[in-house]
């Protein structure tokens, strides 16, 4: 088979709106597949069919459209004439060899002209399948699903449904800033905002030259599995250690972490001004550590004035830690590393600071300056997919 039907759910519900979304996922399709034999990508009602040539790696395309935000599932299909004879034959054809008991038929008519009606089909084509095979008919829970789509000039078949991660195409929701460590939850919840349309551009803090560089290659492991759904990616590694040391030399234990979460918001979102970034995007879940705690949060977010997404935020740990498993990110979050925040940490942070007392450990500080030594000493990693 060398076409695949893209069907997608959300961005149908757009409205007056969908062909911006529809041209936004056939981008997105086009890039997910380069190098595949892709020949073209036409709009069907509802759908996208994809054509490739004949030497296309069906197994690297199931892989690859199956991590393209926006597509709620999709199957490999073969194009028949619209005449229910020829539809049957190669239906056939491509029964041989496969051993299942049950089966239903699903045929979806988009040209109403065509004689027979969805349900005249399926008896029709389900009868030769029954005869053929002798497997019996399920409709609620088939070994095997038969899809049949018949449009005006062409019908389709499909012998398979493979689910997408669905969502929205990457790009529809504009550009955002997201801070990722090495750890579990920030590449989570880099791939949840991704499903809701937003491209991402990733900062990470690190200590070196007081800590290894482990989290650093931690973090362009995790941004490589990152960019494979949005298939171009900017990573700045920003040095940390000595903006720590300062405040450590400034402000007295219990409110070094928020200090330090305040600063990275500055940092990041000086970052976010320089890339027309419109927010920012962090892993934070409320009360999971001693800088997560409702109070100590609001506090940080005062530091930024972009606002500050937390797709994790009502999320326990179990639960991230299974869509990280999913995502294919958890075995490389898991590897030991030395980040930022093993560095300076106090042993009893504060739970519950005060912004006055943040505010006033903060005047100490030359904040401007350390703004332009983390900007200015960062680096800067581009990465491309496929």
């Amino acid at each position: 088979m060398n076409s695949a039907i893209i069907r997608y759910h959300e961005v149908a519900l757009k409205r007056g709106n969908r062909p911006y979304f529809v041209e936004l996922l056939k981008r997105n399709l086009r890039s997910s597949v380069a190098g595949l034999g892709l020949k073209e990508v036409k709009n069907l009602p509802g759908r996208l069919c994809m054509v490739f040539n004949g030497e296309a790696d069906s197994d690297e395309i199931r892989r690859r459209l199956a991590c393209v935000f926006g597509v709620a599932n999709f199957s490999f299909v073969e194009r028949t004439a619209v005449d229910l004879a020829d539809l049957k034959s190669k239906i056939l054809e491509s029964l041989k060899g496969k051993e299942f008991s049950s089966f239903r038929i699903q045929t979806k008519r988009a040209d109403k002209t065509f004689p027979l009606n969805s349900p005249d089909v399926n008896r029709e084509v389900g009868a030769a399948v029954k005869a053929y095979s002798g497997a019996r008919v399920d409709l609620k829970n088939a070994e095997l699903t038969i899809g049949i789509e018949i449009l005006s000039r062409d019908a389709f078949f499909s012998l398979d449904k493979i689910p997408g991660p669905g969502g929205l195409p990457v790009g529809a929701s504009g550009r955002v800033i997201s801070l990722i460590s090495g750890g579990i939850d920030s590449p989570v919840a880099a791939y949840r905002m991704m499903q809701r349309g937003c491209r991402l551009i990733f900062v990470h803090f690190h200590s070196s030259p007081y800590l290894d560089k482990t989290s650093q290659e931690k973090v362009k492991e995790l941004v490589k599995i990152l960019t494979r759904h949005q298939y171009s990616s900017r990573l700045y590694l920003v040095p940390f250690g000595e903006i720590q040391r300062q405040i450590v030399t400034a402000v007295l234990r219990p409110l070094r972490v928020v200090l330090y979460r305040r600063m990275m918001m500055r940092l990041a979102e000086a970052i976010a001004f320089s890339e027309k970034a419109g927010a920012l995007v962090t892993g934070e879940s409320l009360a999971q550590v001693a800088s997560q705690t409702l109070q100590n949060l609001t506090v940080i977010e005062k530091a930024a004035t972009l606002p500050i997404l937390r797709p994790l935020v009502g999320m326990d740990k179990q639960e991230i830690i299974d869509q990280a498993r999913r995502n294919g990110s958890f075995e490389i979050s898991i590897l030991p590393d030395q980040d930022c925040c093993q560095l300076f940490v106090p042993r009893h942070p504060d739970t519950k600071a005060s912004l006055v007392a943040v505010e006033k450990a903060e005047s100490r500080l030359d904040l401007p300056a350390l703004i332009q030594l983390g900007t200015e000493n960062a680096e800067t990693i581009d990465f491309k997919f496929p």
